[in-house]
């Protein structure tokens, strides 16, 4: 019992110090930002309690994509940006694994500032989404039916009125090696106007305001894209497609949809 008592107290004492230690590794991070802000030029840096509660969110995220199937083993990857931080899933790691201590992140350029993980080798598609566009949150999966569509068309065809949610047609990004700039460039043209596309004989990428938003759009996507695929294969019928006017319709009333300030 004694023995067993000691234990309990030196596993104690071993967290303590790592979460002593996550403090320290924001603080370095924010201090380093600062010299290199200089005075009337401070970066947007999080406290520790941002990064932690980030990070169980992002975490939370990524085994969602692998309980709903929308990813098989260590596949696809999400990122959250708090203040100039950009936090990532680290490359290769099973994500019922992952653990406070495990915290990724790294600035705008791509230079790690938390943690000792190597980031997501997809990086440079959600640096330049959190560079380009309003995006806090991306979420970027292999999804089944997505994935099949982007081998077979340019564009999935609008086949349901919440491809209004992703801002009209979602467009095919042009096939690249994964984890390159090229796929990067690829991903933000097939963007232009978009909250989301496909990546061609690859996955789905979707960002959003928040985990929950960008989350939500890679689901739906996925959902258009297994209708439009059970539809099409019925032999001898073709989907009927809405219009730009129907869509614009759509898009309106979605812009609306929901509670106020929710």
């Amino acid at each position: 019992m004694a023995e067993q008592r000691r234990e309990r107290e030196r596993a104690q004492e071993r967290e303590r110090e790592r979460e002593r230690q996550g403090v320290q590794d924001v603080q370095g991070a924010q201090e380093a930002q600062n010299a290199q802000g200089g005075e009337g030029d401070a970066p947007d840096a999080p406290n520790a309690e941002e990064v932690a509660g980030a990070w169980e969110a992002l975490v939370a995220t990524a085994r969602r994509m692998v309980s709903d199937g929308l990813v098989v083993g260590t596949s696809g990857n999400v990122s959250v940006r708090v203040g100039d931080i950009v936090l990532v899933t680290p490359s290769g790691v099973p994500y019922d694994r992952l653990t406070p201590d495990d915290v990724t992140g790294v600035d705008l350029t791509g230079r790690q500032v938390l943690g000792a993980l190597v980031p997501t080798s997809e990086l440079p598609m959600h640096l330049a989404l959190h560079r380009t566009t309003d995006a806090r949150a991306v979420v970027h999966t292999h999804a089944v039916h997505a994935t099949a569509v982007s081998t077979l068309v340019t564009e999935l065809p609008p086949v349901h009125y919440m491809t209004g949610v992703l801002g009209g047609p979602v467009r095919v990004a042009p096939y690249a090696t994964y984890g390159t700039e090229e796929l990067a460039r690829n991903m933000v043209r097939a963007l232009e106007g978009r909250t989301g596309c496909l990546l061609q004989n690859h996955g789905t990428i979707t960002y959003g305001a928040t985990l929950d938003q960008a989350y939500d759009r890679t689901a739906q996507l996925e959902w258009m894209c297994r209708l439009w695929l059970t539809a099409s294969s019925v032999p001898g019928l073709t989907p009927t497609l809405l219009t730009p006017e129907q869509l614009a319709q759509a898009e309106e009333r979605l812009r609306k949809y929901g509670q106020p300030g929710r």
